[in-house]
C-alpha cells in the first residue's frame, strides 16, 4: 500500500540547502508570527535566511541528519511580494512570497471536492465562481497529494498556485470559498493548505501511538490490508502519507469536512477519537491551540431509503466533539441538501459550507462580531399532556419560520416515532427570550420524546435570525 516518498537524506555532493516543497514561490506564510522555515543539508553545516523585510539575519546548524529548523518574525499581512533566501555557502530564493493568513484544509472528500466539481457531482454556480476568480489573486493553494505511507513523510510533490480564472477550478470548494471571504473581508492575502482523501476515516489520519491507545487494531501493514478491503478506509496511512508532509508550518487554523467513511463504523466512538486527532494535529504543528472549524456531515440516504439513524448518530458525535474540543466550532448543513440529492454524497452547494466556516472565523478569529456564526440547538423540553414544549439556544432573538415548520417528530412511550405539527408558542407575552416551538403528534397522546431532522436524509426548514439551520437532535437515548 506503500507509495514511494520523496528521499530526505541529502546527498553530500551538493553544496545548496535543500528545502520541503511545501516552502517555496508563491507560499503564504502566518502573518505577525514566528514562522517556521525548515529544511536538509550536509550535516554540521551552517545555514543563513534572510527576508526582504528585515534587515536581520537569522542563523542555524544542521544536525546528524542533516535537518535544521529555524523560526523567524513576519510583519503584517499584506500584498506586496517578498523573498526569502537560505545560504549555505550558496544561495537558494524563494519568489512572491505573501504574508497574509494560512489555513489547512482537512478532510474527506467533500472537503477534496475541486471548485471543477467530480464527475457527475457539480459545484453550483461554477461559471460564475471561474469568473470572479479575477479577484481572488491574493488566494494561494498547495495541494498535498493524497498519498499511503507506513511512516510518517516529512516532504511531498506539491507547489504553491495563485488563484486565478485559469487554476480556481483544481482548488478545494469548501476551502476556497472559505478562503475567499475571509480574504476579502478582513483585506489580506489568504494561503490554504489542502490535505485530504476522499473516503477516509478519522482513523485514517491518526498516528500509531495514539490507535494503539484507542483501538486494538493490527498496525502491521500486511494487518491493515488484510482489514481494509478499500485503501482509503485504511487507518493511519494517510495521516503519514498526507499530513505529515506539512511539517511545523506555520499556520493560523485548521478547517475540516470528514465523516461519511464514519457512519456505522464505531460512530459511537467519534467524538473522542477526533478530540485526540486534533491534539495530535496540534502537537505536530506546535503553533498552540489553533482554532478547529469542522463541518457536520449533510443529509445522505445510507440505508432504509434515508429513513434509518445511522448518520444521526454520527452527527451526534460531531455536535459532542465541538463540545468538548477546546477552541473548535462546527457548522450545520442539514438545509444544503437538495431534495434529489439524496443518493449524492457530494452535495454541490460548498459555497454555502466553506461561507459559514468563514462567518465563524471572522467572529471568533478577527473580531467581526456583528457576524452571526451559530445555528441554534436543543436546549430544553417541558411536556404538558399532549404536547412537547421544546426551547432552542443561539436563536439572536428568534426562529425564522412560523408556518409549516417540517423536520419534527414525537413519540410515546411505545419509542415509535411519528410525524408532528411544530408551531411558535410564548409563554410569557411576545418576549423572543421566552419562545417555544409546541410540538404535536394526533397519534402520540402523550409524549415522551421529540425528534428534529434525526434521520439520515430529513432535512428541517427551521432557521434562525442569521438564517442558519437548527442542528439535527433528540431528547431521548434509545
Amino acid at each position: 500500500i506503500i507509495c514511494v516518498g520523496l528521499l530526505t537524506a541529502v546527498s553530500s555532493v551538493r553544496a545548496a540547502v535543500r528545502l520541503p516543497h511545501i516552502l517555496g514561490d508563491g507560499m503564504v506564510l502566518q502573518q505577525l508570527s514566528k514562522t517556521k522555515l525548515w529544511g536538509w543539508d550536509d550535516a554540521g553545516k551552517r545555514v543563513t535566511v534572510t527576508a526582504s523585510w528585515s534587515k536581520e539575519k537569522w542563523q542555524c546548524t544542521t544536525g546528524q541528519d542533516g535537518r535544521w529548523e529555524i523560526a523567524i518574525p513576519t510583519p503584517e499581512g499584506g500584498y506586496t511580494s517578498r523573498t526569502i533566501t537560505f545560504d549555505d555557502g550558496e544561495k537558494t530564493t524563494l519568489k512572491d512570497v505573501l504574508i497574509g493568513e494560512v489555513w489547512i484544509c482537512a478532510g474527506q472528500s467533500n472537503m477534496e471536492m475541486p471548485v471543477k466539481g467530480f464527475e457527475n457531482c457539480p459545484i453550483e454556480n461554477y461559471n460564475e465562481v471561474v469568473a470572479d476568480a479575477v479577484h481572488s489573486h491574493a488566494i494561494h493553494f498547495c495541494k498535498i497529494p493524497s498519498v499511503m505511507s507506513m511512516t510518517p513523510k516529512d516532504d511531498a510533490d506539491c507547489q504553491w498556485r495563485e488563484v486565478n480564472p485559469g487554476s480556481v477550478g483544481d482548488a478545494s470548494a469548501t476551502g476556497y470559498f472559505f478562503g475567499r471571504l475571509v480574504s476579502r473581508t478582513i483585506d489580506m492575502p489568504v494561503g490554504l493548505i489542502e490535505a485530504n482523501k476522499g473516503g477516509s476515516r478519522v482513523e485514517s489520519w491518526l498516528n500509531e501511538e495514539n490507535l494503539r491507545k484507542l483501538t486494538d487494531e493490527d498496525l502491521s501493514e500486511s494487518g491493515i490490508e488484510k482489514r481494509w478491503k478499500w485503501d482509503y478506509l485504511r487507518s493511519m496511512v494517510w495521516g503519514y502519507g498526507t499530513f505529515c508532509p506539512i511539517g511545523s508550518y506555520t499556520v493560523k487554523g485548521i478547517i475540516f469536512y470528514q465523516g461519511c467513511s464514519n457512519v456505522d463504523r464505531d460512530c459511537d466512538k467519534y467524538a473522542e477519537r477526533l478530540k485526540v486527532l486534533v491534539e495530535q494535529w496540534r502537537k505536530q504543528l506546535a503553533c498552540g491551540e489553533i482554532p478547529f472549524y469542522f463541518v457536520q456531515i449533510a443529509p445522505f440516504r445510507y440505508s432504509d431509503r434515508g429513513m434509518g439513524i445511522q448518520s444521526a448518530l454520527l452527527r451526534e458525535q460531531q455536535l459532542k466533539a465541538a463540545d468538548i474540543i477546546p477552541n473548535s466550532d462546527i457548522i450545520c448543513t442539514n438545509d444544503l441538501v437538495y431534495p434529489w440529492e439524496g443518493g449524492q454524497i457530494h452535495p454541490c452547494q460548498k459555497q454555502q459550507v466553506g461561507e459559514r466556516l468563514a462567518f465563524i472565523a471572522l467572529n471568533h478569529d478577527y473580531g467581526f462580531e456583528g457576524i452571526r456564526c451559530e445555528s441554534s440547538r436543543f436546549k430544553s423540553m417541558e411536556i404538558s399532556n399532549d404536547t412537547c414544549y421544546v426551547r432552542l439556544s443561539n436563536d439572536y432573538g428568534g426562529m425564522s419560520r412560523y408556518e409549516d415548520i417540517e423536520g419534527f417528530e414525537v413519540a410515546g412511550e411505545d419509542r415509535i416515532f411519528h410525524k408532528a405539527t411544530a408551531t411558535h408558542y410564548w409563554k410569557e407575552g411576545n418576549d423572543p427570550h421566552n419562545e417555544s416551538i409546541s410540538v404535536t403528534s394526533p397519534e402520540v397522546k402523550k409524549p415522551v420524546a421529540v425528534r428534529y431532522c434525526f434521520r439520515d436524509f430529513q432535512m428541517g426548514n427551521l432557521k434562525n435570525q442569521a438564517m442558519l439551520p437548527l442542528f439535527p437532535f433528540r431528547t431521548d437515548n434509545w
